[in-house]
């Protein structure tokens, strides 16, 4: 016995939904979406890229590519400098890190390349 571990029709949630190709079909609604749709209706996919268009995933290095000041410090983080082991969130500033002689930060994708 297999469990379905596809997900759920968004439009009338039968859980008999299955996979065709590219596609996820309803059989009792005949519902039709793309696999890269969003699971849950209102769900958006996060996906974050560096200033280059490469996706970034949790535990990525990534080097900064523009000087930052550090809100509320005369620091610097200055082009080139490595962040290793990077963790994603929801928000503006998308990517949580510690930098090496400031600490803890929040840095935008925008303004970093994946190592």
């Amino acid at each position: 016995m297999t469990l379905n571990t596809l997900p759920s029709c968004p439009q009338c949630n039968s859980e008999y939904t299955y996979e065709d190709n590219h596609l996820y079909i309803c059989p009792e609604c005949g519902h039709e979406w793309s696999k890269d749709e969003p699971r849950e209706p209102g769900e958006v996919p996060a996906v974050v890229t560096d200033a280059h268009g490469n996706k970034l995933e949790d535990g990525d290095s990534v080097i900064v590519i523009k000087d930052l000041k550090v809100k509320g410090s005369s620091s610097v983080v200055k082009v080139g400098t490595k962040v290793k082991n990077i963790r994603l969130v929801e928000g503006d500033h998308d990517i949580d890190c510690k930098i090496p002689g400031i600490g803890a930060m929040k840095l935008k994708s925008e303004f970093v390349k994946k190592a």
